[in-house]
């Protein structure tokens, strides 16, 4: 087994890329590189893409989740019986590719050229009714598309939780953060995390949904706060495209969440404040109704998942 760091990308299919470029582009990503058949889109950290669309029929194509190191990719290679190929895209770098219990390409990268991140600007001053240090300095939020700084996790309903859980878990260390519990015997799924010892990871970079049919459910990418939350919600609500959960804050994770569908139907969510945990905070379990609950804001609609 080895531990993964991060997630790196999803990859989707998608018979219009100019349509995918121009709502990808409002919601906050920009082009890296593009031919006639595959669009990759980044944010602005150091990832070299982010997302990435080939020419096709829609849908879901794959994810990808970062090794540590080269020796990582050999090693899983080894023992799941496949090869190190050239990853595409810029950044280049290696990737291992397998299939998910249910059919879903994982890939494991490493080597990747980082790029030049984008600055963020400093945390501005607050004023609340704990303190308040913003004096003779007017808030002026930026308008336009949220600024997305990564990528954060994908969420894949599975045919069988335990099933899909053994797999990930086995090959890549996944922490449960947050187990979903219908009962004391049967659980419905799961948030995890990336084993990053004393070093903090988010709340989930995977959670899996036992539905019993396979399908993505979503990818999330954090946003710099939430006024640039908002700036991106007024712009993707001003430009026409579907909102489809939000604005509101979770239960599990506590993030600040705002999802949009892209004009195939896949959700793709902004984020920001989410929880952090080192190993030592462990696993906890929890209900259908802490998953499906928001601590203030838009109730979960019921075609969510």
């Amino acid at each position: 087994m080895i531990k993964v760091d991060d997630i790196a990308y999803v990859r989707f299919q998608a018979p219009d890329l100019d349509k995918m470029e121009a709502f990808l582009s409002d919601f906050g990503l920009a082009t890296a590189q593009r031919d006639a058949n595959a669009l990759y889109m980044r944010g602005q950290g150091a990832d070299p893409f982010l997302h990435v669309t080939h020419k096709g029929e829609p849908g879901f194509a794959g994810v990808a989740f970062k090794a540590r190191s080269l020796d990582d990719l050999t090693a899983l290679a080894k023992s799941q019986d496949t090869k190190v190929e050239a990853l595409d895209g810029p950044g280049g770098g290696k990737v291992v590719r397998l299939k998910d219990p249910d059919g879903f390409t994982v890939e494991l990268v490493a080597g990747r050229e980082t790029m030049q991140a984008a600055a963020i600007p400093p945390a501005p001053l607050i004023n609340d009714a704990r303190k308040q240090p913003r004096q003779n300095t007017p808030k002026l939020v930026s308008q336009g598309a949220s600024h997305i700084k990564r990528l954060g996790h994908c969420v894949l309903n599975v045919s069988n939780f335990r099933a899909s859980e053994a797999w990930y878990k086995e090959r890549f260390g996944f922490i449960t953060s947050d187990e979903i519990k219908l009962s004391p015997e049967f659980a419905l799924g799961a948030f995890m995390r990336c084993d990053r010892g004393d070093q903090p990871a988010d709340h989930h970079t995977l959670f899996m949904l036992g539905t019993g049919t396979p399908k993505f459910n979503h990818a999330a990418f954090e946003v710099i706060d939430m006024d640039d939350l908002m700036s991106g919600h007024d712009l993707l609500k001003e430009k026409g495209h579907e909102a489809k959960w939000g604005v509101g804050r979770h239960i599990l994770g506590s993030q600040i969440f705002d999802y949009w569908r892209d004009p195939w139907g896949h959700v793709l969510e902004h984020w920001t404040d989410g929880d952090l945990m080192t190993a030592s905070w462990g696993s906890r379990e929890a209900t259908p109704q802490d998953l499906m609950g928001v601590q203030w804001g838009m109730k979960m609609p019921p075609n969510m998942g």
